[in-house]
Formats: structure tokens, C-alpha cells, sequence
């Protein structure tokens, strides 16, 4: 079943339901319901939970057997991932300057 696929790979890749939704663009809630099977993702999410996870849309319908990607596989956040996990609903509105100025920052504690 979809819903325990998702919750399958989010665990084995060490996410929580709100980064997993952060990094696709919905909200914690609406990873809940994907996961209890109260609610479907649309195609567009199933797109990005497969894109994020490097596995294929039918893995997460349960029609491949392949195996999930180890959390090493991880694609790197896009910018805009980054902007919704960083400022949620107000990203939109943050300027890309703030955002530039946010990643400097978080380079410098990085590497202290």
C-alpha cells in the first residue's frame, strides 16, 4: 500500500513528516493523511515524493519491487525548497536577496 511506502522510505531516510513536507511543498497534516491512507497525494506531489526520494512513481504505488535508495541518495533541496522550509508560508514574499543572506550565514556556522 502507498501509505506505508511513504512511511517506509521517509523513516529509512531519517524524516520527519514535516521535513518530507517541507521538501515537497505540503504541509506536515497532509503527510499525516498520505501515510494513514485518509487522503491521496496528487500526481504532481506523487512526482516530487518520487523525484525527492530518486524512486520511481510506481515504487510508491507498489507496482515495482525495486528497492528504496539508501539516504546517502538524497537529491540536494532547491532553492525554493530551502525558502519554504526556512520561512513556510511567508516565502513567497522573502526576497532572494534574504535568502542569499541566510545561506552565508548557515555556511559560516557550518564551518565554525
Amino acid at each position: 500500500m502507498m501509505k506505508l511506502r511513504i512511511r517506509e522510505i521517509r523513516k529509512k531516510c531519517g524524516l520527519t513528516m514535516k521535513e518530507l513536507g517541507s521538501r515537497v511543498g505540503v504541509s506536515e497534516s497532509t503527510i499525516s493523511q498520505y501515510e494513514t491512507g485518509k487522503r491521496q497525494p496528487d500526481y504532481e506531489t506523487l512526482l516530487k515524493i518520487a523525484d525527492y526520494f530518486n524512486v520511481s512513481v510506481d515504487y510508491l504505488l507498489c507496482q515495482d519491487t525495486e528497492k528504496a535508495p539508501e539516504p546517502e541518495e538524497q537529491k540536494p533541496l532547491s532553492r525554493e525548497q530551502i525558502k519554504f522550509a526556512l520561512f513556510g508560508e511567508d516565502a513567497p514574499t522573502i526576497p532572494e536577496e534574504k535568502l542569499d543572506e541566510v545561506l552565508r550565514y548557515a555556511e559560516i556556522i557550518k564551518h565554525m
